[in-house]
């Protein structure tokens, strides 16, 4: 097992397969490929998987019934919703499947409805139906004034997308999957083999796959390429404390415009109850901060959908980048000719989609030459629970017993252990920094946000990297 993260790369000989980016894309293609008897190697430019668009999106495992029918993403949401929720049952990756309503609040987007439900069945979606504004109020008393009806989609589910992306990374360097992060591809010379200068020095591999998220289109370039660019989308939202939990009972969506699924209301798996996001185009792949224009349009939003909510204590703000391309489906582009693979545009049913992306793509570079026999199945791997739907290490008396540090709470206000800290540290890909940890095990993530358990915390992280 290897996981780098400082000094010059290990070894000179080629890669067969380089994946560039280790969201929960790369990651999951990385894991696909750890299944054939390859050299495999997994770069990113942060100093953790999951650093990017994929730690801060609306964590929905999709259905996929509002797609664009007969798209590639379509299909591959399709495929993935079926593949994850197996795996995230297997694997200890918590999942709540509550049902989506799309609320119709104008005689427009009620209008508008039997075309979403006619789309679905197109998708393949065939349990979606319309509820009279009665029985949405039935279903979710707290909504705001002015319930027309909703589109009821049963299977949508929330998930936690930071465990998504560490159990497939784990499970792919469990299985010799070379992992380097602080790793930023700077130039590629196409060759045989493609050498890449990274800010650790070179990197030589035969195949390439392109999963840098905001950046595959720079990546794009250096092979030669310009069949999209990358506009980055920032979506700010908002995470009320979990006493706001027992307002909704659903994932509240708008009826989708051009732009988007728009502002939605979701409860999370840790507990929360999560109001966004905005889809504001920017130039600025790095702007992730939250604004107060912003954050007043969330809060004009919510209080049309779920006034109540309004009244509760915000435990946090943030914001992630979405890969906009101006295009209608994914980006996933095969170039035979240069063992080279482009995985670009994946908006944000790139969680739910992220396995059967990550199988595409290896028939792509099997199409391509890649060698593909003798694929074999992959160890298990059974992640830590972070979802309140699942009994925590703080709750389990026979953990506790066995191991008393699962019962010593560090941070407070998420009920998390001096045990689940440690297991974080010592991990097959542990974190590179607080708040890494904090995405293995929710530690600062709560009301306090680490006024009052950060310093322990800290210590704790330093101590285990020591």
């Amino acid at each position: 097992m290897t996981v780098t993260t400082r000094g010059p790369l290990p070894g000179t000989s080629p890669y067969d397969v380089t994946v560039v980016g280790a969201g929960v894309v790369g990651s999951a293609i990385a894991r696909e490929l750890a299944r054939l008897p390859l050299r495999i190697a997994l770069v990113d430019a942060s100093d953790d998987v999951g650093n990017g668009t994929s730690k801060a999106n609306t964590a929905i495992l999709h259905t996929g019934f509002d797609a664009v029918p007969g798209s590639l993403e379509s299909r591959l949401v399709r495929e993935g919703q079926r593949l994850l929720a197996s795996y995230a049952a297997d694997s200890g990756i918590p999942v709540e499947p509550l049902g989506a309503l799309l609320v119709a609040w104008n005689e427009r987007q009620l209008a508008a409805l039997p075309g979403l439900a006619d789309k679905a069945v197109a998708n393949g979606y065939r349990s979606a139906r319309i509820l009279a504004a009665d029985e949405v109020r039935a279903r979710e008393p707290e909504l705001g004034p002015g319930v027309l009806g909703a589109l009821h989609v049963p299977d949508e589910a929330v998930i936690c997308p930071w465990t998504t992306t560490l159990a497939y990374a784990t499970q792919a360097v469990r299985a010799g999957v070379d992992l380097h992060l602080n790793c930023p591809v700077r130039s590629v010379a196409p060759g045989e083999p493609h050498v890449l200068a990274t800010g650790r020095g070179p990197l030589r591999t035969r195949y390439l796959v392109n999963a840098a998220g905001l950046y595959a289109d720079e990546i794009d370039r250096l092979l030669g390429h310009e069949d999209f660019t990358v506009t980055p989308r920032r979506g700010q939202l908002i995470v009320f404390d979990e006493l706001a939990r027992g307002l909704v009972r659903h994932i509240l969506l708008p009826v989708p415009d051009e732009r988007g699924k728009g502002v939605l209301v979701a409860p999370t798996v840790y507990g929360n109850v999560m109001l966004g996001p905005t889809a504001e185009d920017l130039e600025d792949k790095t702007a992730t901060g939250s604004t107060a224009d912003g954050l007043a349009l969330l809060r004009e939003k919510g209080r049309r959908i779920l006034p109540a909510l309004l009244d509760e204590e915000v435990t946090a703000v943030y914001a992630g980048l979405r890969a906009a391309t101006g295009q209608e489906d994914y980006a996933i582009r095969a170039h035979p000719g240069q063992r080279y693979v482009t995985v670009g545009g994946i908006r944000s049913t790139g969680l739910t989609a992220s396995m059967a992306i990550a199988a595409h793509v290896v028939e792509l570079l099997a199409e391509g030459g890649l060698p593909v026999a003798g694929a074999r199945e992959l160890e298990p791997v059974r992640m830590p629970n972070l979802g309140e739907a699942f009994p925590r290490p703080y709750q389990d008396a026979a953990m506790i017993a066995a191991d008393p540090e699962y019962g010593r709470i560090v941070c407070h206000c998420e009920r998390v252990t001096r045990g689940e800290i440690r297991d974080a540290l010592a991990a097959t890909v542990p974190p590179g920094s607080p708040d890494g940890l904090r995405r293995r095990t929710r530690a600062r993530g709560g009301r306090c946000q680490g006024f009052h358990c950060g310093a322990a915390v800290r210590a704790l992280f330093e101590e285990g990297r020591a």
